[in-house]
């Protein structure tokens, strides 16, 4: 099995850093760069580039400025989704953003890492494992989500934290490293200001 296929597959791997595609990274480099470049309005080429640049891309995910990505084509995006700006993805390993996905400014998704024992380390061994984000996860701003983690529909990961462990489906977790601090509930619903209302308190 090559690097390339242990990158494609949903297990965690060790392998030297010589022995990975690094000769297909210039590709996600320059179409970061066009992207990254793009005049706000021209949507139909950032389309384009985002097409390109990523495994699977659907047409209602929006990815802003600036972003960074390793390879690209091991990101994947199950339907919308919002990448806010200053986001950066080490998809050595599969990514998969499941739909209604909301990621704030300052994320990181590092599926890469190095070993620990320094020898290895210095011999230039890294790792790698998967990241998964269910349907209506938010990531609140400046979260890094390490490799191997999985996070369930629907729950809210606080500004700043660090994921080291997978996070159950409908909790709002925090801290570093995160931790579960309870349950998404009924509690948490708000109500929204409509524009009739707005209207009316400005006569």
């Amino acid at each position: 099995m090559t690097a390339l296929d242990l990158m494609r597959s949903d297990a965690p791997y060790a392998v030297s850093y010589l022995d990975m595609p690094n000769d297909l990274q210039p590709r996600a480099q320059r179409l970061c760069w066009r992207l990254n470049r793009l005049d706000p309005a021209d949507t139909e080429s950032r389309a384009e580039i985002l097409a390109e640049l990523f495994g699977t891309w659907h047409p209602r995910a929006n990815v802003k400025p600036t972003f960074r990505c390793d390879y690209g084509f091991n990101i994947h995006f199950h339907g919308f989704a919002l990448v806010n700006y200053n986001c950066a993805f080490l998809d050595t390993s599969p990514i998969n953003i499941g739909e209604g996905t909301f990621i704030a400014p300052g994320c990181v998704l590092a599926c890469a890492g190095h070993a620990v024992h320094p020898d290895q380390r210095a011999e230039g061994i890294q790792t790698s494992a998967p990241i998964t984000l269910g349907n209506n996860v938010w990531l609140g701003a400046n979260v890094t989500v390490c490799g191997g983690v999985t996070i369930g529909d629907g729950s809210v990961i606080g500004a700043g934290s660090v994921v080291t462990r997978d996070v159950p489906a409908g909790v709002i977790a925090a801290g570093v490293p995160c931790r579960v601090l309870r349950e998404v509930s009924e509690r948490d619903l708000v109500a929204p200001i409509s524009p009739e209302d707005v209207e009316g308190e400005g006569r």
